[in-house]
């Protein structure tokens, strides 16, 4: 069995696959409130419960939402550090791959179905190109994929942590706003759910939005109210946010010469794929003189599979059983 894990500041999730000839397939998938544990090995142990048999676990690989070094990783939203001997410990195996959360979903790209995704740009595709992820959820990730091998291999990065780039005098204001707010403007303060959340403020200064009264889940709430147009600076938040979704997509695709595709994962994009839909994501990726021409080859795809990241953690297991 292969044992793989997408943890992250919200939310964990862990599975059993099977070996497949490309695709490796889920045996038992389980979800789990990170914040509600006080480590990864207690994860472990209710998952192991959970599954409610015994299994031998041949290899296994985790995406973690931070910085790995060796055979550490520290969460970016919540403080934990995990090893890779919790695992080793827990299941018996030596057999174990820590890698970054967007690394994790990059490993996911070769083996996704077309019903998968949403193609924003059919582009022309390289054969012996590079790649590149983009991902905004919780944060904001970025991957690189570099062509080794006839196989794309995914590079570690924390893009999202570098400065937010303004296009415009109005995202001009947003970066004083957000200097003001954190000492610096970085790209996932714009484009994350707190980064939405940012936006909202920013659109809203001087007055309050019943939108959010009572509200749990906040940037869902913004969206929903955007998409249906029930507040006008909803509307101008989210299309804020597509728009510097975008140049920033645009942006990692142009750094990395992705010529073999842009993707778009993480939890946001397939819930406003209306306003993506609407040509604010594509004139933002577009707009790159003078290098228009490479990125108008450059497919661009949304990733539609919520379990990209685990998916994607299962094919690095199976690699190294």
């Amino acid at each position: 069995m292969l044992l793989a894990g997408d943890v992250g500041g919200t939310k964990t999730r862990l599975g059993l696959f099977e070996r497949g000839h490309r695709r490796p397939a889920p045996v038992a998938l389980h979800t789990y409130a990170t914040s509600s544990y006080d480590s990864l090995t207690a994860i472990l142990d209710a998952f192991a419960a959970a599954v409610g048999r015994s299994f031998t676990v041949d290899a296994a690989a985790l995406g973690v939402a931070g910085p790995v070094s060796g055979s550490i990783a520290r969460l970016t939203n919540i403080h934990w550090d995990i090893a890779a001997l919790e695992v080793t410990t827990r299941f018996e195996t030596a057999r174990v791959s820590l890698m970054n959360d967007l690394e994790a979903t990059a490993n996911s790209v070769d083996v996704l179905e077309p019903g998968e995704l949403e193609v924003l740009q059919a582009g022309t595709p390289r054969a012996d190109g590079n790649a590149a992820v983009i991902a905004a959820g919780t944060g904001l990730g970025q991957s690189y994929l570099q062509r080794l091998d006839e196989r794309l291999t995914p590079l570690a990065s924390e893009g999202g942590h570098a400065d937010f780039a303004a296009r415009t005098d109005r995202e001009l204001e947003l970066v004083k706003m957000l200097r003001d707010l954190y000492g610096r403007a970085e790209v996932e303060q714009v484009l994350s759910g707190p980064g939405l959340l940012n936006l909202h403020r920013f659109t809203h200064r001087g007055g309050a939005c019943e939108m959010l009264e009572g509200a749990d889940d906040q940037p869902a709430r913004i969206s929903q109210a955007a998409l249906a147009g029930r507040c006008q600076q909803c509307v101008e938040a989210l299309r804020m946010f597509v728009s510097a979704y975008g140049a920033e997509a645009g942006n990692l695709a142009l750094r990395g010469v992705a010529t073999a595709g842009l993707y778009v994962g993480g939890g946001i994009a397939p819930k406003i794929l209306p306003m993506i839909r609407s040509g604010l994501f594509m004139e933002a990726f577009l707009a790159k003189a003078p290098m228009a021409d490479l990125v108008a080859a450059i497919p661009v795809k949304v990733i539609l599979n919520p379990d990209a990241g685990l998916l994607g953690a299962a094919v690095r297991a199976q690699d190294i059983a």
